[in-house]
């Protein structure tokens, strides 16, 4: 069968499902009470404490602060929790920039470290072995919606007297042993940017339990304000960090129909069936209750050039993504300070893995055969051309 990319029939012609979704009525409706209120900002509405509060609830906390965006909501997470010049906090290779970048606008340094071989995530060994005199805090990042094996890292930290935030920008709705993500460490920090699996655009909300960080991370997100105090007290060096309340009437209705959508994706992801292809899903982390499906990872074990692969299955219908490079090989990174431990497994995976983005994993379940059938018309058709 000849290949789309040589001018053959593609696989799918149809198109992905869009994303965001379309706005639902009860978006639509709240959007438009808080347009016609004029109270469009965070300190002048109710609809940014609102999310806070119920998200946190949701993560199992009583704390949320509504941020301008996930990678700032690091920041102030790590600020909140004391991090800052002088500190090193452990970060996975295999991860998106900003887990990195948010420590370093913190002040403190970024060290790198690998993740498992098998399902991606912050290694335990590989942190207790990076830790000095200097480390207090770890970043684990539950990558593409699968929650990390949190119960070893947090025994790391325990005994190490460190800090945990968790980077859960792609795992809304995630579950760990049982327990949502977000509230399994000190603090917990979701995304609301575009290609999330709630979106405003741009945004965020970090999550914690305790009294304390919460009053401190509100500080650095409200320009030094006590809750509570003073207008025009400034107490503390903090940043605007808000979000706005017309992004926050985006997203409340959304958390009554998000376990609906993380259902569609598993049945997508349970409808995929690559038989004896050299391609396998990357397994999800010991503990995993429910993935929430933010991507779905295949590592893809045919002697295929990378660049190659990602061309065909576009032309055959089915783009993919490459994933993420080491955040090692950076130079931006280590340029300004970052420290990087040597990271093979995510060295490979930068090689091996290619991720299906989440809207198309919201399609109809039956059209899963569209993801195997294009890889499969791909690998053999390279096999055939050598």
């Amino acid at each position: 069968m000849k290949l789309a990319v040589d001018g053959g029939t593609p696989v799918r012609t149809d198109p992905w499902p869009s994303w965001p979704p379309p706005l639902s009525d009860a978006q639509r409706k709240l959007v438009t009470e808080v347009l016609e209120s004029g109270l469009w900002g965070a300190t002048q509405g109710t609809r940014c404490a609102e999310l806070a509060e119920e998200f946190a609830r949701r993560s199992g906390v009583p704390y949320g602060v509504t941020v301008a965006n996930a990678t700032l909501g690091l920041f102030a997470a790590l600020r909140g929790l004391g991090v800052g010049p002088g500190d090193e906090v452990i970060v996975p290779a295999y991860t998106f920039v900003a887990s990195a970048t948010s420590v370093l606008l913190a002040g403190a340094v970024p060290v790198i470290v690998d993740v498992d071989p098998g399902d991606l995530h912050l290694s335990a060994r590989a942190v207790e072995a990076a830790i000095t005199g200097r480390t207090a805090a770890v970043m684990p990042v539950h990558l593409a919606g699968s929650p990390v094996d949190m119960d070893p890292l947090t025994a790391v930290a325990a005994r190490h007297g460190l800090k945990v935030v968790e980077d859960a920008a792609q795992a809304h709705g995630a579950a760990y042993r049982g327990r949502p993500v977000g509230g399994l460490g000190d603090a917990g920090v979701f995304s609301f940017q575009a290609s999330k699996a709630m979106t405003a655009g741009e945004g965020g909300v970090i999550v914690c339990a305790d009294q304390a960080v919460h009053g401190a991370v509100w500080s650095a997100c409200n320009l030094g304000r006590r809750l509570g105090g003073a207008w025009y007290g400034h107490p503390e060096v903090g940043w605007n960090l808000r979000m706005t309340d017309i992004q926050a009437a985006l997203l409340l209705p959304w958390l009554d129909r998000l376990e609906k959508e993380i259902a569609r994706r598993e049945a997508f992801v349970a409808a995929l069936d690559l038989g004896d292809l050299p391609v396998s899903v990357v397994p999800q982390p010991t503990g995993t209750t429910r993935d929430s499906r933010h991507l779905l990872m295949l590592r893809v074990e045919a002697p295929v050039e990378r660049e190659f692969l990602l061309t065909a299955m576009a032309a055959e219908g089915v783009p993919l993504e490459g994933g993420y490079p080491p955040l090692g090989t950076m130079a931006a990174l280590t340029g300004a300070g970052a420290r990087a431990e040597p990271c093979p497994a995510a060295e490979e995976a930068s090689r091996s893995v290619v991720w299906v983005r989440q809207q198309m994993l919201m399609d109809d379940p039956a059209r899963a055969s569209d993801v195997s059938r294009a890889l499969a018309k791909v690998l053999a058709g390279r096999s055939a051309a050598r």
